[in-house]
């Protein structure tokens, strides 16, 4: 049995920043994962890598077949096997640097693969895949086990998942070698809805059924909307309030509403995309004295670690923090950085997890970037704010590229008697690259930025960015103080 400084039980974005920073700090590190293909975790495998990519795909054909308004014509039937080609030489490129080949003779990390139990507080035993076992301990270890797709519960959806290619989640959705003409997604979420508009430009017949009152339900209601508007004009359905309750066949859904009315919906493809649950099961975590906690994801602390000393959690695995979840790879990304920074520098500079610079981003067309504080933080905090829009039809850029329908909504600080002086505490960007867009108002959130700092900046003109500026611009220039106006005037 050989003995780590950090071993590390799985290897997607949060094992991978865990293992390989430490590694590179100069510490022994051993990193298990189930196979070399999961390396990378979801993200590379089923989730963001592949996902942007068939996007990216999606939007060149919309934007081919948009071009007839200027006399262009643009015709063809997609190839579906052409397009996940292209979906697995992205992931591949990314591949040449998440494999276990890779991280020993590039990285000298020490990679088993195989199923990992712990048999002890410091030790666990591998099952390797090639029928051998093995141990290994260490001071500290780190679960990044993941997640996988909640199932749907709906009478019939046997009869569907034996049909083969008719019953998919994300970690199957990406293997599909014909395009479906008739898509269910069950689910409203970032995920569903991604998917939806891409399978829609590719060819597909969407409809999506939903069952909270509004698409994207974490984001503002208006932002809601508005993306609802933009996916409907592309002519996908929408089918909110509603639950799929049985399969009478295996083309077909019945759904029910709120109200208890019920009717039905025919497919030739469904996916399932209700949200992620965790296994733990082949963990052993009882011998190592881990508790769950009572919805079923592991018992934290504000420093992400269990309920035993040693074993620490990172990535959608530290679901149960008491910062509350964030299932994304970025998300993985800080809790890494966190869970590294507090080994070593220990005792009074350990740091707490907090979201309160937290980002994310869904990546339909619009884009929805949300940053920092939300209305309801800022409301449970007594936390005092003002929230300004920003309407982009006054955008000279996005009435060029025809976008003016976007929206900027930011919450900040009260401006007092200083109109400059007002502070970004958070807010959301619905528009074309909104994610890169939103980037700056980050930077400016964590750095104290203050509006001033905007009204000061020159922008090129047109960029896309000039709005970070103009929403100032617009908010100031309003709502001037008497005081401040008779001031300049006196002063000119």
């Amino acid at each position: 049995m050989k003995h780590y400084d950090v071993l590390v039980i799985g290897a997607g974005s949060g094992g991978l920043s865990v293992g390989i920073a430490m590694k590179r700090l100069g510490f022994d590190v051993l990193i298990v994962e189930k196979s070399d293909h999961r390396i990378g975790g979801d993200c590379l495998n089923d989730g963001c890598v592949p996902s942007k990519a068939l996007i990216h795909v999606s939007k060149q054909i919309h934007h081919a077949r948009s071009v007839d308004r200027f006399g262009v014509k643009a015709a063809g039937e997609v190839d579906m096997a052409e397009v996940m080609q292209y979906v697995r030489e992205r992931q591949d490129i990314i591949r040449a640097h998440e494999n276990a080949r890779y991280l020993r003779e590039t990285e000298g990390i020490d990679v088993v693969l195989g199923v990992a139990r712990f048999v002890s507080e410091t030790e666990v035993e591998v099952a390797l895949n090639d029928g051998e076992t093995m141990r290994a301990a260490a001071k500290n270890i780190v679960l990044c086990t993941g997640s996988v797709p909640r199932q749907l519960e709906a009478d019939g959806l046997d009869a569907v998942a034996n049909v083969p290619g008719k019953l998919h989640t994300n970690q199957t959705i990406f293997s599909l070698k014909t395009l479906p003409k008739r898509l269910l997604i069950v689910g409203a979420g970032p995920i569903g809805i991604e998917m939806a508009q891409a399978f829609k430009r590719l060819g597909s017949a969407v409809t999506v059924v939903g069952a909270e009152e509004r698409i994207l339900d974490k984001e503002l209601p208006d932002v809601s909307e508005l993306l609802q508007k933009q996916l409907e004009k592309e002519g996908i359905t929408f089918r909110l309030k509603r639950k799929v309750t049985a399969f009478p066949d295996v083309n077909t859904a019945e759904v029910k509403a709120k109200n208890g009315h019920t009717d039905t919906i025919p497919f030739d493809v469904v996916l399932v995309a209700v949200g992620r649950t965790f296994q733990y099961d082949a963990l052993n975590l009882s011998v190592a004295g881990i508790d769950l906690d009572d919805k079923g994801r592991l018992a934290l602390n504000d420093y992400l670690q269990t309920t035993n000393k040693h074993v620490f959690a990172v990535g959608d695995a530290a679901a149960g923090a008491p910062a509350g979840q964030r299932l994304f790879s970025h998300g993985a990304e800080l809790q890494a950085s966190i869970v590294v920074g507090n080994f070593i520098t220990p005792g009074v500079f350990e740091k707490k997890l907090t979201y309160d610079h937290f980002s994310w981003v869904t990546f339909t067309d619009p884009e929805v970037a949300t940053f920092g504080f939300s209305e309801k933080d800022l409301k449970t905090n007594g936390k005092a704010y003002e929230r300004i829009e920003y309407d982009f039809a006054h955008d000279d850029r996005a009435v060029i590229e025809d976008y003016e329908y976007a929206r900027m909504i930011l919450l900040v600080t009260p401006s007092g008697i200083n109109p400059f002086s007002p502070k970004i505490l958070g807010g959301t960007i619905i528009a074309p690259k909104a994610g890169e867009l939103i980037q700056e108002l980050i930077l400016a959130q964590q750095k104290g930025l203050t509006a001033g700092d905007f009204f000061n900046k020159i922008y090129p003109y047109p960029t896309a960015s000039r709005v970070n500026k103009s929403i100032w611009v617009d908010t100031i220039g309003s709502n001037l103080p008497n005081l401040v106006k008779k001031g300049a005037k006196w002063l000119y």
